[in-house]
């Protein structure tokens, strides 16, 4: 049994004021999101193919922050399934309300019974669901709301068994309950699906996404994400601090600092009123950017005077 009509891709890139790429950089930027122009081709195909994209890349490039980015251009909701080891349908899909259920139950037999059949038909219908993020985003436009952008935040957290299951629900945006049969969107959701690459996503997965991998961004892009994201920063201050960050991620670490590390470090800088680098402020606040003790112990005096140089405009 199938609930609901059945189900047609439009081209919702222009439907959803997007006519072109340029309006997708332009409506991301608005947002405070510098994407590059691929991105944004692959955000607009994403839209108008009506198909999940697929962001890859190392923690803090912002993957997460498309999705965030997009919700407020489009005027949706953003439905954030966060995934982790054990992550299950109960929590990612749907749950029965088993107290609801029981007290029904109860209360029919305290009014004399019934129909038994009909009373076990009656507790798995849609009344006694408890809508969980994947659900939730599928019977949203059902309900005559805005499809929501749907995130499926760090995916390879999750066991190989849940990426499975999300098959169905990203090829067609329906999702199988046994008591009551398949639900699926009358207009698909925005599906965003992230991964750090922390182990390979099944290729099943991935055919049914767009694929794009996130890099770090280069000096210039960094440059002005933190003049946008942290504007109380001198625009020299602000160049001092991507370039000393660059400089570090090419230093042997087990993990790179990311733009949002960058960015917390600025606003670090700021709330001790910093407006230039030293090595006692570097060496103080160093652990806003690495968050592992092997890293922090191999950026020793000379690593630290090293990377000061670095951070030096070079007409300084």
């Amino acid at each position: 049994m199938t609930v609901s009509p059945s189900f047609q891709r439009s081209n919702a890139g222009a439907e959803r004021g997007f006519p072109d790429v340029d309006a997708v950089v332009a409506a991301l930027r608005a947002e405070d999101y510098i994407a590059e122009r691929d991105l944004a081709t692959a955000i607009y195909l994403s839209l108008s193919m009506g198909k999940p994209i697929f962001l890859e890349g190392e923690p803090g490039v912002g993957k997460t922050e498309v999705a965030k980015a997009l919700s407020r251009c489009l005027g949706s909701e953003l439905i954030r399934l966060q995934c982790y080891e054990g992550l299950d349908v109960s929590t990612a899909v749907y749950e029965w309300n088993y107290r609801r259920q029981l007290l029904h139950l109860r209360g029919l037999e305290a009014a004399g019974g019934g129909d038994a059949r009909a009373a076990v038909d009656d507790v798995f219908s849609s009344d006694f669901l408890l809508e969980r993020p994947l659900l939730r985003a599928v019977r949203q436009s059902r309900r005559g709301e805005a499809p929501p952008v749907l995130l499926i935040d760090e995916l390879d957290r999750a066991d190989e068994e849940f990426e499975a299951y999300l098959l169905e629900i990203l090829a067609d945006f329906q999702i199988t309950i046994p008591e009551i049969g398949t639900v699926a969107a009358e207009t698909p959701p925005v599906a965003v699906v992230t991964s750090n690459r922390t182990r390979e996503v099944h290729d099943a997965l991935k055919r049914r996404c767009l694929y794009h991998w996130i890099d770090f961004p280069d000096y210039e892009k960094e440059v002005q994400i933190v003049l946008r994201r942290v504007p109380e920063a001198p625009e020299h201050f602000a160049a001092e601090i991507v370039r000393l960050v660059q400089a570090l991620r090419e230093e042997d670490l087990f993990k790179q600092p990311g733009v949002a590390e960058t960015l917390d470090w600025t606003n670090a800088l700021i709330a001790l009123d910093q407006e230039t680098l030293s090595d006692d402020i570097l060496r103080d606040t160093l652990g806003v950017l690495l968050k592992y003790q092997d890293d922090l112990d191999k950026i020793d005096d000379e690593a630290v005077r090293r990377l000061l140089r670095k951070s030096q405009s070079p007409g300084d």
